[in-house]
């Protein structure tokens, strides 16, 4: 197993990095702070989860051990798979998704796209304990701001958006109602607030 991947960021997007090491480049799926964090970075070092089914070997890369720790949590709560756990992952940060969990707060998660009631009970009642024990604030996951036209940014929040799964229109008529009202927002930013308005 590979425990991480540490190289060059070759490609960036706001679902996916591209970390080349020796020669080989490893297609790395990523949620949101991450790429927040790889914005501004030519070499990274991610801790890697792999994925393995019948027809893929799919990599999940996390600035820390406690974003994947989180991860491995949700994946093993009953109906949330690994792109569901990446949702929730470009949401929230580790810390708030603590704070969310620890407090029941079931309404922040059902503001997830394919989260419903019970699979955010479900998430509270599986993770509730284990999370009051251990995982807290990462400061690897303190936004850095984005220095985009709002033109880029509406570009890149569109694409993201339609990377996991939103139409095109929908997202766009998101993304531009919130730049109107917070113009100010990185790309990080825009894509939750446009996953919880969609």
């Amino acid at each position: 197993m590979i425990d991480y991947i540490q190289g060059t960021v070759s490609e960036l997007n706001p679902t996916y990095a591209v970390v080349e090491n020796n020669g080989v480049g490893y297609f790395i799926n990523i949620s949101l702070p991450v790429f927040s964090a790889l914005s501004n970075v030519e070499n990274t070092k991610l801790f890697v989860y792999e994925a393995f089914r019948e027809d893929a070997h799919t990599l999940y890369g996390f600035l820390s051990k406690k974003e994947r720790e989180l991860f491995l949590l949700l994946i093993s709560v009953s109906g949330i798979g690994a792109n569901t756990a990446r949702m929730v992952l470009s949401s929230y940060s580790v810390e708030e998704l603590q704070e969310i969990i620890v407090a029941s707060n079931v309404a922040a998660l059902n503001a997830i796209k394919g989260i419903g009631t019970k699979t955010a009970q479900r998430i509270i009642i599986d993770l509730k304990d284990k999370i009051s024990k251990g995982l807290g604030a990462d400061d690897d996951f303190i936004s850095k701001s984005m220095n985009n036209t709002n033109l880029s940014l509406k570009h890149e929040a569109v694409a993201a958006l339609a990377m996991l799964g939103f139409s095109p229109a929908v997202s766009q008529k998101a993304v531009d109602k919130i730049l109107k009202e917070q113009p100010a927002l990185t790309v990080e930013g825009l894509i939750k607030a446009a996953l919880k308005l969609i």
